[in-house]
């Protein structure tokens, strides 16, 4: 009797993002409405969603005009997917890939039922978040696992790929931009250069809480920095704060101020825990706290891009997503 080669799919998790500016409204109520978010009973949190969307779309509907009427999320992702498939395919893995958001389409539960129907035997579960945080990570992984369980059969072995922070690859791909940027500063001041790592921020609570997120991000700065090698300055702060509650801090914003006011004439941001570029790099980065830092002194206030398909961070996920292939047992011969 013939066996049948494994069918097997790789599914990337990311929070998503509306595509134009009709989306934003109703992008805003889904992101609202993630029990994972708000963590609010149901009857409480469905009209707040609707209320707090209502309240709020008008002033991000001006912040993704500016930024060319939409997000550029779903496009980079489906980027990333074609180079991670192409980097696997060079390894000998034919690889189906899947995308999968959390807040915009293509929805979770549209990737579930397309896994499903194309009938594979095993997926593998790729969170594009390198550092873990339940609103993050652990919502996408909620949506995932909800909408399986609401199948009437799921057949497909599955693996989750864990928080990769830390990845040698990773570091090593933000370390390679980093210095691709430092290139930028002239010889006299590259030294002088303060570094800025800027990660989206979460509700003090969720930490206070046990979420690993702001520690995971403590550690990729400090691989960075040790794979860098220099002696620049560095800080870690927390932008895209929202609402009156109490934020990981300092205050992305906050901080580069206070640099103003200590004379710092020369800034590089980096982008710590976006793996694409999306409205808080385009637009809160490059616009608000560029004009932040003009108007507090500073000089020279650079970004280095999101990694998006840089080749070494590829090479990154490609790794990732080969160690759980190993894990499956499966050699590139073996799969179709």
């Amino acid at each position: 009797m013939m066996v049948k080669a494994p069918r097997v799919g790789v599914l990337l998790l990311n929070f998503g993002g509306p595509e134009t500016l009709d989306d934003v409204k109703p992008f805003l109520y889904h992101l609202f409405a993630d029990p994972e978010v708000i963590r609010l009973p149901f009857i409480i949190r469905e009209p707040l969603a609707r209320l707090m969307a209502a309240f709020r779309h008008k002033q991000s509907r001006g912040y993704y005009e500016k930024i060319g009427g939409g997000s550029p999320l779903r496009r980079i992702t489906e980027q990333q997917g074609a180079a991670l498939k192409a980097a696997l395919q060079q390894q000998g893995y034919d690889i189906r890939i899947y995308i999968g958001m959390q807040c915009w389409r293509p929805f979770i539960q549209e990737a579930v039922r397309q896994i499903f129907n194309d009938r594979l035997t095993h997926v593998i579960v790729l969170p594009l978040f390198p550092q873990f945080s339940v609103t993050t990570t652990r919502a996408c992984l909620v949506k995932f696992d909800k909408q399986v369980k609401k199948l009437p059969e799921w057949p497909i072995e599955q693996l989750v790929i864990e928080p990769w922070y830390d990845h040698p690859i990773y570091i090593q791909s933000l370390t390679e931009m980093i210095r691709e940027e430092l290139k930028k500063f002239s010889s006299e001041d590259v030294a002088k250069v303060h570094l800025l790592f800027s990660a989206h921020s979460i509700p003090q609570k969720y930490v206070d809480q046990g979420d690993p997120y702001a520690e995971q991000t403590r550690q990729t700065v400090e691989l960075i920095m040790e794979r860098l090698g220099r002696r620049n300055p560095y800080h870690l702060a927390f932008q895209s704060r929202l609402g009156p509650v109490r934020w990981l801090q300092p205050y992305t914003d906050k901080l580069i101020e206070e640099l103003g006011r200590e004379g710092v004439n020369h800034v590089l941001t980096i982008p710590i825990s976006f793996v694409s570029e999306h409205i808080e790099t385009l637009y809160e980065i490059d616009m608000l706290y560029q004009d932040i830092a003009r108007e507090a002194g500073i000089s020279n206030f650079r970004r280095v891009p999101a990694p998006n398909t840089y080749p070494t961070f590829i090479r990154a996920l490609a790794s990732l997503v080969q160690t759980k292939l190993a894990a499956f047992n499966l050699a590139p011969a073996s799969l179709t």
